[in-house]
């Protein structure tokens, strides 16, 4: 079912019991100790792995492979490169799989490819939507829904007297980000006691939030609350809060991933006033990918649930 030029190497992962890593891909062996045919090659195209969230979804995309014996995964990942992300997914084309799930860096540049991959195998989103139906399927969650539950809580934090709330954005270029800002703003738009005083760019990354952040609090020290579009971005706020000796800023974040410096733990060490969990979907991903490769019905559109978290 998948096209041959590709079973040399896959041959060799058998033998080698290990995983095979490529110029800007890497093929993860599933169920490597039988040896029955090799039904479904799917590509992953990772917008990058410079998120601990991304990591999360690869992994469960890895996890859920392995329960199905015939099918293998080959990741790419973009390193937020929508330019290396469009090379990504013609090398994934070029290698033969029979279905691609891509999570896109920016919706506007990664359409056109994906239209055109979609015209060759199946398409699932996740996570980050496009500017076009040209897709099988799309897994995420509803990202300006969540922002608007942030903006309650952010109201809710600061109660009667109000406050001023510095938002850390994610990719401008993403619809996540632009999403999480929006339903953020409109639901902020009904507290004339509370003002977003300024939106700083972060792309995501914990670092480039703690930089930022750091810079602006030079001159800027009137800051009630931080709403991030990430839980690693709320951190690097917190941390140059903390440098700057600014204890009494309230932080809010999204993912709510377990683990060190997840959400959670966030939370449960009071660094984070709340965060929403963001289900990476992966193991959904693999799970309707088979579907379609059988030639199962599937809804255009599955919505992900998103829980509150606070202590």
């Amino acid at each position: 079912m998948w096209k041959r030029p590709f079973i040399l190497l896959i041959i060799g992962v058998y033998l080698l019991g290990t995983s095979v890593f490529l110029p800007g891909c890497s093929v993860y062996p599933v169920n490597s100790e039988k040896t029955g045919e090799i039904k479904y090659l799917i590509g992953m195209s990772q917008a990058n792995l410079g998120e601990p969230w991304r990591v999360v979804m690869n992994e469960e995309i890895k996890k859920e492979a392995a329960r199905h014996e015939g099918a293998k995964v080959i990741f790419t990942d973009a390193g937020q490169s929508s330019q290396k992300q469009i090379s990504d997914v013609e090398k994934l084309l070029g290698l033969g799989i029979d279905l691609l799930i891509i999570s896109p860096n920016e919706a506007e540049p990664l359409t056109p490819i994906i239209r055109k991959a979609y015209k060759k195998v199946p398409v699932i989103i996740l996570d980050r939507d496009i500017i076009s139906d040209d897709y099988t399927m799309f897994i995420g969650a509803n990202n300006k829904l969540i922002g608007q539950k942030a903006g309650i809580y952010a109201a809710q934090l600061l109660g009667q007297k109000g406050g001023n709330i510095v938002e850390i954005s994610g990719l401008p270029g993403s619809l996540p980000a632009q999403e999480r800002s929006e339903g953020f703003k409109n639901e902020i738009k009904g507290h004339p006691n509370i003002v977003i005083v300024k939106t700083l760019v972060a792309d995501w990354l914990r670092d480039n939030a703690e930089n930022t952040f750091r810079t602006y609090l030079r001159n800027h020290s009137d800051i009630d609350l931080v709403y991030a579009h990430n839980d690693p971005m709320a951190l690097g706020a917190y941390r140059a809060a903390m440098a700057a000796e600014k204890k009494d800023i309230q932080f809010v974040g999204i993912d709510g991933l377990p683990g060190k410096n997840g959400g959670l733990e966030l939370v449960e060490k009071s660094i984070l006033q709340g965060t929403f969990t963001y289900p990476t979907g992966g193991r959904e991903a693999v799970q309707y990918a088979l579907k379609i490769l059988q030639n199962k019905d599937v809804p255009k559109r599955l919505t992900l649930e998103s829980k509150k978290i606070t202590k």
